[in-house]
């Protein structure tokens, strides 16, 4: 890299990093403030022996309120966590988790629109056309996805064809052992998207996850489906399937590998290099969440780049604010790059400490 172009980078990173800290300062005021704050946080900050609406004026200042513990999503009244500012507006409640015990519960109003709307700058039209119609295959019910890719399609002047999918009933079958009937479950899923395709010509888009996309290219050739562009999320996202799915199922389709969930939002991947080797590299929608990469045992510390870590989350819109949680994932720390000037994330896999207690199903 040249000392112009080390030059321009730095000067990219430094702005993120100021309109992060602006950001910051602005989600603190609003969740903190009694008139359009949160009941949660404001009653929290009764606790906390710093005032947050004096005392955050940076991202790295969010280190004083500690690690979110995600059980204060679970059970109710979920109406503590629809900030004031927000009264009157139509209020979703997404869930997350639920395998077993009370799912995770998150509000939106707008922000899954808002979240799909940006990610949708980052599809090439070449491959995701305009007008299209799209195919959602993965989970329905009470997860934000569905919704999601609905308002994706829309956004982009189509229309979005749904399957009937509860990846809960899906895992019970293989904790039971149930795998010939959780097979079947697969191929009655698979069977209602080889339906739609196959009715509806101008699907030209979907939303797959891994297993179910690897599943539906065994029954039919997306290329003769019209299929040109595919988006793919899922914890099974391996250098590997990357590497089977460009090479193999997308007979010349674009594959959008993403990493996201219900309290981050959309991570968006970086464009297709040789150089990276099939590595799945995603940066975090900044300044409206951020992923780092700590250390296990000092989840307070950020590793090198390069080094592997635990996925550590902050979320920062008006509807959310969630500060230093630890996911349930491990990955590499990844450098800022061209077009995202903020670290990024390599590998995203389940955090191999939980690997017992962590079932996948359909993802």
């Amino acid at each position: 890299m040249s000392a112009t172009a080390t030059a321009e980078m730095q000067a990219k990173m430094k702005a993120a990093k100021e309109r992060l800290d602006a950001h910051v300062r602005e989600i603190v005021e609003w969740h903190f403030n009694p008139e359009t704050g949160t009941p949660y946080w404001l009653e929290h900050a009764k606790s906390l022996d710093f005032d947050p609406r004096k005392d955050i004026q940076t991202y790295e200042d969010l280190d004083k309120f500690g690690f979110f513990q995600d059980e204060a999503l679970r059970g109710g009244p979920v109406r503590r966590w629809v900030p004031k500012g927000l009264a009157g507006k139509p209020i979703y409640t997404f869930e997350t988790g639920g395998s077993t015990g009370v799912p995770k519960s998150r509000i939106a109003s707008e922000d899954f629109r808002i979240d799909y709307e940006q990610f949708s700058e980052t599809l090439p039209d070449e491959f995701f056309p305009k007008g299209a119609d799209w195919l959602m295959l993965g989970p329905s019910g009470p997860r934000r996805l569905r919704l999601a890719v609905e308002h994706l399609a829309q956004h982009r002047g189509g229309i979005a064809f749904c399957v009937d999918l509860d990846p809960r009933w899906v895992i019970k079958l293989i904790k039971w052992g149930e795998m010939q009937m959780m097979e079947r479950y697969k191929q009655h899923v698979i069977d209602q998207a080889v339906t739609i395709l196959k009715a509806h010509p101008n699907i030209k888009c979907m939303f797959a996850t891994p297993k179910l996309l690897e599943a539906l290219c065994e029954k039919l050739s997306l290329k003769k489906m019209g299929v040109t562009g595919v988006f793919c999320g899922g914890t099974e996202m391996t250098p590997q399937f990357h590497r089977f799915a460009v090479e193999e199922l997308m007979e010349g389709a674009y594959f959008a590998p993403t990493y996201g969930n219900t309290l981050m939002g959309l991570a968006t991947h970086k464009p297709f290099d040789p150089a990276d080797n099939y590595a799945i590299i995603y940066y975090p929608p900044c300044p409206r969440a951020m992923i780092e990469v700590v250390d296990p045992d000092e989840p307070s510390k950020i590793v090198e780049y390069g080094q592997t870590g635990r996925v550590r989350l902050t979320t920062l819109t008006k509807e959310f604010f969630m500060p230093r949680f630890l996911e349930r994932d491990e990955c590499e720390r990844e450098p800022p790059c061209e077009t995202y000037p903020w670290d990024g994330v390599r590998n995203v896999r389940p955090f191999s400490r939980f690997q017992t207690t962590v079932v996948e199903g359909v993802y």
